[in-house]
C-alpha cells in the first residue's frame, strides 16, 4: 500500500466535511478523524458501530485528552478542542464518511506494522491541517460591562496587536463604525492590505467631502495624504491608536496647521456607541454587539484570512 494513496484518501475525506464559519470542518470533525484512526492501528475494524460510544450519538474515545496526546506526537501541542466527544454529535457522520474513505484503500490485507505505517501517514497529514485552525483563531477579547465603551475598544486592539494584526483590525473596525452609524449611506470595504492609491480612493474611507484616515504609526506618508485631500478641498481625519494622538497632532499641525482633525480610534469609534444606546447600559451592550457583527461581516466579505473575525463575547 502506498502511503501516499492513502494520505490522497484523507484530504478527499477531509476536503468533502461541511464547512463552518472560520471556513474549515468543524474541529470535532477532524478530532475525531484522528482518534478513529488511532484505535484502527490496535483494532481494524471498518464497522461504523464499532468506533460509537454507548447510545451511538457519540464516537468512542473522543476526548480532548485523547486529541491532545495524539497531536502531541506530531508536535502539535497547543489544545485544540476543549470538550472532545461532548459537544460533536454529528461526529458519527463522519466516523461513517471516514470509513467509506478507507474501506478502498484495503488496509486489512497488510501486515499490523504496515497498517500503521498508512494510519500514521494519514494522522500526520490531519495535524499538519490542524495548524490553518490556529493560524485562522479568531481575535480575542473579555467585554467588561463596568469599563466604558472606549477601554473596551482599547481592549480588542491591544488583543488585535498581539496577534499581529492591528492595522486590519482597526481598519474595518472603523469600517464598521461608520456603516453603524450611517445605514442609509455606502461604506466602502476595501482590503485592509490595498493602498489608497491602488483603489483610487482619497482615504480609507470617504464620508461626505470628508477623507478619513487609519493609521497605528503616523509618519510623513499620512500627512502628505492629508495635505493632498486639502488641496483637493476635502477635509481629513486622521485617526490613530491613542497612544499616537499626541505625535499625530504634532505632525499635522506643523504641516496642516489646524486644518486636519486627529481623533483616537478608540474615542472615534466608541462615541457613537455611547449615543445610539442613549446612554443606556443594556442598549449599549446591544449596539456593540451590533458593531461586531457588522466588522465580521466587512471582513467576511472582502477577506480571505479569517482570522481576523473577532471573536463575540458571550456576555453580549
Amino acid at each position: 500500500m502506498n502511503r501516499k494513496t492513502a494520505v490522497s484518501a484523507i484530504e478527499a475525506w477531509f476536503s468533502r466535511l461541511p464547512i463552518h464559519t472560520d471556513g474549515l470542518p468543524a474541529r470535532g470533525s477532524v478530532a475525531a478523524g484522528l482518534v478513529i484512526l488511532e484505535r484502527l492501528k490496535t483494532e481494524f475494524t471498518l464497522k461504523v458501530d464499532d468506533h460509537r460510544a454507548k447510545g451511538g450519538a457519540q464516537i468512542k474515545g473522543l476526548t480532548a485528552s485523547a486529541v491532545r496526546s495524539i497531536l502531541t506526537r506530531y508536535g502539535e501541542n497547543r489544545p485544540f478542542v476543549k470538550e472532545g466527544g461532548r459537544t460533536n454529535r454529528g461526529t458519527p457522520w463522519v466516523a461513517e464518511s471516514l470509513m467509506d474513505a478507507i474501506a478502498p484503500l484495503r488496509l486489512g490485507s497488510l501486515t499490523e506494522r504496515e497498517r500503521v505505517q498508512v494510519l500514521d501517514a494519514c494522522q500526520a497529514w490531519l495535524a499538519e491541517k490542524v495548524q490553518d485552525y490556529f493560524n485562522r483563531k479568531r481575535v480575542e477579547f473579555v467585554f467588561d460591562p463596568r469599563l466604558t465603551t472606549c477601554a473596551n475598544i482599547r481592549r480588542i486592539l491591544r488583543a488585535a496587536k498581539d496577534v499581529g494584526k492591528l492595522p486590519s483590525v482597526a481598519q474595518y473596525l472603523v469600517g464598521a463604525k461608520l456603516q453603524l452609524r450611517f445605514p442609509h449611506l455606502e461604506v466602502a470595504n476595501e482590503l485592509a492590505s490595498s493602498s489608497d492609491d491602488s483603489t483610487g480612493r482619497e482615504g480609507d474611507f470617504e464620508i461626505g467631502d470628508t477623507a478619513f484616515h487609519i493609521t497605528i504609526a503616523p509618519g510623513i506618508a499620512v500627512v502628505e495624504k492629508c495635505q493632498v485631500n486639502l488641496s483637493r478641498g476635502l477635509r481629513a481625519f486622521l485617526l490613530v491608536p491613542e497612544v499616537a494622538v499626541l505625535a499625530a497632532r504634532d505632525l499635522v499641525l506643523y504641516a496642516c496647521e489646524d486644518q486636519v482633525a486627529v481623533m483616537s480610534i478608540e474615542s472615534f469609534v466608541s462615541a457613537n456607541i455611547e449615543e445610539l444606546s442613549e446612554f443606556s447600559q443594556e442598549k449599549r451592550k446591544s449596539e456593540f454587539r451590533q458593531l461586531l457583527e457588522l466588522y465580521n461581516d466587512r471582513v467576511v466579505g472582502i477577506e480571505t484570512d479569517l482570522s481576523l473575525l473577532i471573536e463575540i463575547p458571550p456576555n453580549l
